[in-house]
């Protein structure tokens, strides 16, 4: 008698590990599923094999060919387009011309065949099927019969009110060949749902053998696992490859173990497998061939498919781990977690229960995974960044996290506190913004929501009433796809570290205050808001002087929200204005680096059309200024620091001024004999701000076109800027282009350096170690490592968001810049190649 093997199975519910080979082909012990069916068959008589495939039939027949290594011979029968369980063996049916076996290639088992065939032959059936008592038969086929064994009855996946019985349908079936000419050809058609039920209706004998023996079917990941533990202790009888040892231990061909006590059974471990010192192989592990188990690294409850690494230190416990995957050192994962072929787990990092992780994913060093990676190529270490939270909108940040942050964030703060809320307009920014809120309200803190607003109005909030804390929801500007959740703290400033670190702890551990009913935050509308910006914003101008320029400028607001509140102010400040762009939209979809070219093309246009005194483009998030003067050129963000830096020396101003440390050393030579102090700060918006918010400091800013008068608001803001520009312009009554030429030009340079997470601490242990030995050269550790030498500076800064490394140079000359940069950067990529090297030894 012939056997067919049906194969073509996709196995949705086993992704990942079907996400790339068809689900007969998932490992059991070592060999393939399908790979045991045709040992079971060829046990039983069964060596003339036709295999039914439809899903990556590549895969099969690659692994099988025609059936020689196994003693069989195989024949092979491809779907062109879906045609069920019924239309594929139909497909077949030239070489079916006798009665003949089908079988599963994906549910194990190590029933009597031969004794269903027997029994087959002598109840003269057309189609005999093999059942199975199972204890929950929900989710299969149940096949009611007399007591002869003929069928009487077919219920698929039936509720426990329709349980007449416990036997269900394996999916093996012995058949006479003349049923399949009842099997259309034009559609699909099914075995157990179909073509059996219209025999039965036709009279045709059916026939049911209750089978004993061991059937499992592999359908989602759990019974995948058990079924592999089963094997292990027997339940099923395979031909396990290996020389079996005490406690139901198989050890494959080559392996290299240094201690058999490192093994505790049941477990096996494949061909080639190497399971280094003081690491440890626990219950229930199947290691395919060639896995590698680093020192003190475990696995327990696990399956581990082919050519996988398992780091120092690493734990796998309860997990299903695909071919060629990398799992680092320290790495964790859990229970239930599933990892598809060839990713790489970071080290540190934690895989939380249930997780799935795609084929060909990256999970960063120290991230923790507690959903699903499909779609994304990396889990990043933490959706939290410097300033808040940052990610794709609906693959990193979603409805659910942004839900849990806003828990977060009210955890931290006491019950019954106020926050404020404010969003760009894109509608990404409105679902997550509302998220956030109800995270917030469900912590028992009260919302003040501003809707579409730029962020400088909830800062102002903050610094005037008595809020907790701001939330501001925007779109990344060099990719809108990408949204940013800020938190900002009284008195309107980037919240510190300390803060956010805080928040972030809540969000991992999800341990979130949860209100009573009577106990849940509230949401209301701040009334006037913008209006109570715009009179503080004035009240901190000489108004007057303004007024009295007669300026006449072109405005480009980039779509942003800034258009809400700025044109209040310039009018009350009797400028004219020409503006464009002036409006929010939330269906302007293109990046914001793109609106800001455009911006600026259509304002340097407008200067020289309207003879402005000066052109002002705002970025789409209203907190940068771009300048042009009045012969429409643009002037270089490096020179707009300098200019405010020039005009507020020129205008007798006395105070501290607050600039990273990256900021070129020009802002010290320039405010030189006047009354005006440098104060440097971290490379950070959170550190400038709060810098900036200290008593006696007059001004901040940095490079980008980003600066911060705290006289009205410790922060970035574009329409302050603007304002403030005007009020030191006002008595200079010289054309902006001619104050812009006499300002001297910066030579700093920046590149950067591609970083591992992990290495990142010793990079900057070697290269402090490397400076000190350096002589004449002054060390500085504010941020980072700042070197000062005769020919200028260059600085060492380590990203805290990003697997990278900046280095920053300025010298005397642009040359002398270029070479420090050189020098430094060839340093740096020296280490951080040692330091892998290192880490691979």
């Amino acid at each position: 008698m012939k056997a067919v093997v049906m194969a073509g199975g996709e196995g949705t519910r086993l992704r990942p590990l079907t996400s790339n080979q068809p689900k007969p082909m998932v490992p059991i012990v070592g060999k393939p599923c399908m790979e045991h069916i045709v040992e079971l068959l060829k046990e039983h008589g069964f060596d003339d094999i036709v295999v039914t495939l439809a899903f990556m039939p590549q895969a099969i027949r690659s692994y099988f060919g025609d059936g020689e290594a196994q003693g069989v011979r195989i024949q092979y029968s491809v779907e062109e387009s879906p045609a069920g369980t019924a239309g594929s063996v139909k497909l077949a049916e030239d070489v079916l011309d006798e009665p003949f076996l089908v079988i599963s290639g994906d549910a194990l088992c190590d029933i009597d065949l031969g004794a269903l065939v027997r029994f087959h032959e002598e109840k003269e059936a057309a189609v005999t099927i093999g059942l199975k008592s199972v204890d929950n038969p929900l989710e299969f086929g149940i096949v009611v019969t007399d007591e002869d064994g003929r069928v009487e009855r077919f219920l698929e996946k039936p509720s426990w009110a329709q349980v007449f019985t416990d036997t269900i349908n394996t999916g093996i079936y012995a058949i006479n060949p003349d049923v399949l000419q009842h099997v259309p050809t034009d559609r699909p058609h099914d075995f157990s749902k179909e073509l059996f039920p219209l025999l039965l209706e036709m009279g045709r004998p059916l026939y049911g053998f209750v089978a004993d023996g061991y059937w499992q079917d592999i359908g989602n990941l759990e019974q995948y696992r058990q079924a592999n533990f089963d094997a292990l202790d027997e339940r099923v009888r395979l031909n396990i490859t290996g020389v079996r040892l005490r406690g139901n231990v198989w050890i494959g061909e080559g392996v290299d173990l240094d201690d058999l006590d490192a093994l505790e059974g049941p477990a096996f471990v494949g061909n080639y497998s190497r399971v280094a010192p003081q690491a440890s192989v626990g219950p229930y592990s199947v290691l395919g061939t060639s896995v590698v188990l680093r020192e003190h690294a475990r696995t327990a409850r696990s399956v581990v498919d082919a050519a996988t690494y398992i780091g120092r230190s690493a734990l796998v416990e309860g997990a299903v781990i695909g071919r060629m995957c990398d799992i680092r050192s320290h790495a964790r994962l859990h229970e239930g977690v599933a990892v598809g072929d060839q990713s790489t787990i970071g080290e540190q990092s934690v895989v939380m229960p249930g997780v799935r992780i795609y084929p060909f994913k990256e999970v960063e060093s120290g991230a923790q995974v507690d959903r699903n990676l499909i779609w994304e190529s990396r889990a990043a270490s933490t959706i939290f960044r410097r300033d808040g939270v940052s990610g794709l909108i609906n693959v990193d940040l979603t409805p659910e996290t942004a839900l849990r942050f806003g828990m977060a964030l009210g955890t931290v703060l006491e019950r019954g506190a106020r926050v404020v809320t404010s969003r760009e307009a894109p509608p990404s920014c409105r679902l997550l913004r509302r998220a956030v809120l109800a995270g917030i309200n469900a912590t028992g803190v009260h919302v003040a929501d501003l809707r579409v607003m730029p962020a400088a109005v909830n800062r102002h909030l903050l610094k005037t009433e008595d809020y907790a804390a701001g939330v501001h929801v925007r779109a990344r500007a060099a990719d809108p796809a990408i949204v940013e959740v800020h938190i900002f703290e009284p008195p309107g400033v980037q919240a510190s570290s300390s803060f956010v670190k805080e928040v972030e702890k809540h969000y991992s551990r999800q341990d979130f205050r949860r209100a009573a009913w009577n106990q849940v935050g509230e949401i209301f509308f701040p009334a006037r808001a913008s209006e109570s910006y715009a009179q503080d914003l004035l009240r901190s101008l000489d108004a007057d002087a303004i007024r009295e320029r007669h300026f006449r400028i072109v405005v480009d607001y980039c779509f942003s929200a800034a258009s809400l509140i700025l044109p209040v102010v310039l009018g009350s400040l009797e400028v004219e204005t020409i503006a464009s762009h002036a409006y929010v939209s939330e269906r302007n979809l293109a990046p914001a680096t793109a609106n800001l070219q455009e911006s600026l093309g259509y304002a340097k246009r407008l200067v020289a059309a309207v003879g402005a005194d000066l052109g002002v483009v705002l970025d789409q998030a209203g907190e940068r200024i771009y300048l042009i003067d009045e012969q429409a050129h643009e002037v270089a963000v490096e020179q707009e620091l300098l200019l405010f830096l020039t005009l507020l020396a020129s205008d007798g101003k006395r105070g501290k001024l607050a600039f990273p440390i990256t900021v070129t050393s020009l802002v010290d030579k320039l405010v030189a004999g006047t009354q005006l102090e440098v104060e440097r700060t971290p490379a950070s918006l959170a550190a400038l701000t709060r810098a900036a918010a200290a008593d006696g400091v007059l001004f901040a800013g940095s490079v980008g076109g980003g600066f911060v008068f705290p006289d009205f608001l410790p922060a970035y803001d574009g329409a302050t800027s603007l304002c403030k520009l005007l009020e030191l312009l006002a008595p200079v009554r010289r054309p902006l282009s001619e104050l812009v030429a006499q300002l001297p030009a910066s030579t700093v340079v920046h590149r950067q350096v591609r970083c591992p997470w992990a290495r990142k601490g010793a990079v900057m242990r070697i290269l402090t170690e490397r400076v000190k030995e350096m002589k004449g050269r002054k060390l500085d550790v504010l941020d980072g490592i700042k070197v000062h030498e005769r020919r200028g500076w260059a600085h060492v800064l380590p990203d805290p968001d990003e697997p990278i490394v900046h280095v920053y140079a300025e010298g005397e000359t642009p040359a002398d810049a270029g070479r420090l940069e050189e020098e430094f950067l060839a340093l740096v990529e020296e280490i951080v190649a040692g330091a892998e090297d290192e880490a691979l030894a």
